[in-house]
């Protein structure tokens, strides 16, 4: 559905007081949700899916605006999956976070009314599990859990702009894109949810090798 801020808007510059995001792809998000969506992470970085894309409204089509995500952790927990019950089972306390990185839109800036024309998505998001990463990627730890969040930011020109920091942003969090980072699939439902509706998941459908 639409998702609008929770408590905290009033004090919010009118430029993002009034945004809303509406999740794309959501009854998708839910079927993943229900199954407890895993997302793989890698060395080299791996793309989510389903991809976070969003419709926004509200924006002040002449403004500019930067769009970014982050991603936090859920708990201070470490995960193991039990086969034989098929479920997510706390192992221990989370290690230390992985450096807090942020995703910046690649269109960023660009104005409110372009925002608003299309779907915005992430494509070009990637999740690693490279503490050393230099690629910019999302740095995430496996066996952990996640809340995507998803940022609008108003490009304030005054100059003293930073001081009005707080009030520039409005954050929307979805809570049906929370998901377990894995290096590798652990529950095969989960396996064969992706591969029926990823779409360039198509080579393991009919064994059709893509290059």
């Amino acid at each position: 559905g639409w998702a609008g801020e929770g408590p905290g808007t009033s004090g919010k510059n009118r430029h993002v007081c009034h945004a809303v995001a509406r999740l794309e792809m959501g009854s998708l998000w839910e079927e993943f949700n229900r199954l407890g969506t895993e997302m793989i992470v890698t060395k080299a970085g791996r793309r989510m899916f389903p991809t976070f894309q969003v419709k926004l409204s509200g924006l002040d089509p002449l403004a500019d605006y930067v769009l970014l995500m982050d991603f936090i952790p859920l708990d201070d927990k470490r995960y193991r999956y039990a086969f034989h019950s098929s479920s997510w089972l706390a192992a221990g306390r989370a290690e230390p976070a992985a450096p807090g990185r942020v995703h910046f839109h690649p269109d960023s800036p660009a104005k409110g009314a372009q925002w608003m024309r299309q779907i915005v998505s992430f494509d070009k998001l990637k999740l690693t599990n490279n503490l050393l990463d230099d690629n910019g990627h999302i740095i995430l730890n496996s066996m952990h859990r996640y809340q995507p969040r998803f940022h609008v930011v108003f490009v304030d020109p005054r100059r003293d702009s930073e001081r009005f920091a707080h009030q520039n942003f409005k954050s929307f969090s979805f809570p049906e894109t929370q998901f377990m980072a894995v290096t590798a699939y652990q529950n095969h439902r989960i396996t064969q949810l992706k591969i029926a509706s990823n779409p360039f998941a198509k080579g393991f459908r009919d064994g059709d090798p893509e290059p």
